[in-house]
């Protein structure tokens, strides 16, 4: 077996309690009566065309939208990212028209923006002070410009399971008469079904809807949906996108996935006993970390919060969110989801089990026992993320497409002010764009640019030289 392989091997055999997608956990009784080599078939007689199906997979796709709750479903086999790209591509009448999008958007809605050459207008996060992360969106503060734009493109929930009021941006649509399309990427909520979650955007009233069922329901990695009502998209157009996209190939086990998926997301038992370990890890740590809760809701753009997401901030225990990871890893064998230097995001999937919550628990109670025995340098200096402060929107000259496959040249960064940017640079977290490919560069992103810290950039080439790539203009 080669270095992939045996890697797999090792971390698999380190038997880690997984707080981190997939939402399956890797346990077998999901997958219990598919054969794994048996089934890895192509499209073979009586086994449908995933691009064209009438048969089983067609089946498929109609039990999914019954669970759902959508007129219509597509199973993507590109994740999640070629449902963001398709919404955009099947989009009619966007001649001289823009696309609203949150400027904290994922990396595959700027990807839409290249592949359809849509110019967007942001909306903008609200920044939680406390956790310095992009936690709601504040509609009452964003105007949006429904007679000039072919479409909203929304996320909900965040990556952290905090909501904004999108039934709001949907009334507010049909109080002015708007056609509009309200595209919602619900990655992280395609558990959103029942009483015990926020309601699915598809319950609101949204046109498509993507769900990444490998996140927190039982789909293999690589396996998403895309829901669709009403009328305001082509279902026509939608599905030629869909087939621009994706492959030819389909995996038959990631199609198989997605069905199993479907049926176990009406589980909701599973959930009940999860939520009610989540409730008593709240009481038992809530007073000595930050962590986000309902409390949250109502202020800095909250509406609700997924219980299902448990993010703490380090920040009161005087030791970096890093060190509490490895402290948590090396003593508990706890993996979270994600971290950065003061929070840490612990993401539960229908996969967990009470006795991992209790586990987690616990792993933070002793979390706290070991900050307040640190007494290292660490605790004493400063720490923390730089405080994210979005800068004013740079002056869009180019649509990201333009800039995209513009010709391009590398230059020292002290030296791009004025000049059009040629990639999309990101501090991650937070994951909002400094600046988008097409942008002009301002003083308040190079200042940014300059101080930039090692280790939080997507998207920018050229960090560890200091270079950027600009359009070469004329």
């Amino acid at each position: 077996m080669g270095d992939l392989g045996e890697g797999l091997s090792r971390y698999q055999k380190q038997g880690f309690c997984s707080f981190h997608t997939p939402g399956h956990k890797g346990r077998q009784e999901f997958f219990n009566g598919i054969d794994f080599l048996g089934f890895d078939l192509t499209e073979l007689p009586g086994l449908d065309m995933l691009h064209s199906p009438s048969g089983i997979i067609a089946e498929a796709q109609r039990q999914a939208a019954g669970i759902f709750g959508a007129e219509e479903t597509f199973f993507l086999i590109n994740g999640g990212t070629v449902g963001n790209q398709a919404m955009f591509l099947a989009l009619e009448d966007t001649a001289d028209k823009r696309v609203v999008v949150e400027r904290s958007s994922h990396r595959s809605v700027m990807s839409a923006l290249v592949l359809s050459g849509l110019k967007p207008d942001y909306v903008m996060p609200t920044i939680h002070p406390d956790f310095n992360l992009p936690l709601g969106l504040n509609l009452e503060k964003q105007q949006i410009p429904w007679q000039t734009v072919s479409a909203c493109h929304v996320t909900y929930p965040s990556y952290y399971g905090t909501a904004f009021e999108l039934n709001q941006l949907l009334d507010e649509r049909m109080r002015l008469g708007f056609n509009t399309p309200i595209l919602v990427d619900q990655a992280h909520g395609s558990h959103y079904l029942g009483p015990l979650f926020p309601p699915s955007a598809l319950k609101l009233g949204a046109d498509l809807v993507l769900h990444s069922c490998h996140k927190t329901l039982s789909a293999l990695t690589q396996s998403a949906m895309l829901h669709v009502q009403g009328h305001r998209v082509s279902r026509s157009h939608l599905r030629q996108s869909l087939e621009l996209l994706q492959s030819s190939s389909p995996s038959y086990l990631l199609l198989a996935s997605l069905e199993r998926a479907g049926e176990f997301a009406l589980d909701f038992e599973r959930w009940r006993c999860l939520k009610e370990e989540v409730e008593v890890l709240h009481r038992k740590v809530e007073n000595c970390l930050r962590i986000l809760s309902e409390k949250d809701v109502g202020s800095y753009g909250i509406d609700k919060v997924d219980w299902s997401k448990i993010l703490i901030n380090t920040l009161g225990l005087g030791v970096s969110a890093p060190r509490c990871v490895e402290y948590l890893r090396e003593g508990y064998g706890i993996e979270p989801e994600l971290w950065d230097e003061e929070n840490i995001l612990f993401m539960l999937g229908i996969g967990n089990m009470p006795e991992d919550i209790r586990w987690l628990t616990k792993g933070l109670e002793s979390l706290v026992s070991f900050a307040h025995s640190v007494h290292s340098a660490e605790s004493r200096e400063r720490m923390g993320n730089d405080k994210f402060i979005i800068p004013p929107l740079p002056h869009l000259v180019l649509s990201p497409r333009d800039a995209f496959f513009a010709h391009k040249r590398q230059i020292p960064l002290k030296e791009s002010l004025g000049h059009i940017v040629g990639e999309t640079i990101s501090l991650y977290p937070p994951g909002i764009p400094v600046i988008v490919m097409g942008e002009q560069m301002t003083h308040e992103v190079l200042s940014t640019l300059l101080a930039a810290r090692e280790g939080r950039w997507q998207g920018w080439d050229g960090f560890a030289s200091q270079t950027i790539w600009i359009v070469e203009e004329g």
